[in-house]
């Protein structure tokens, strides 16, 4: 066996080896969070307070105003440059 196929398999046995160490720490943390009912009804009932505020937020949003506003930002921006 020559020097660099020495070092390959060498290589690659490490490699397996890291890998196989990675794949287990990955099974072994969880992704998924199993919460209880009130733990999820309380998040579901955030979830949709927030979504109402954003909708009546967005209802009273006016677009030529941000838009005049990020104007005259700018120009100051530009002003001060």
């Amino acid at each position: 066996m020559s020097l660099f196929t020495t070092i390959l398999v060498i290589f690659l046995l490490f490699m397996n080896i890291f890998l196989i160490i990675l794949y287990l720490s990955e099974k072994r943390s969880s992704r998924y969070v199993a919460y209880d009912e009130e733990s999820r009804s309380t998040l579901k009932r955030r979830v949709t307070h927030l979504k109402e505020e954003l909708e009546s937020e967005l209802v009273d949003f006016d677009i030529e105003e941000w838009e005049k506003a990020l104007e005259e930002s700018l120009e100051e921006e530009i002003k001060n440059l």
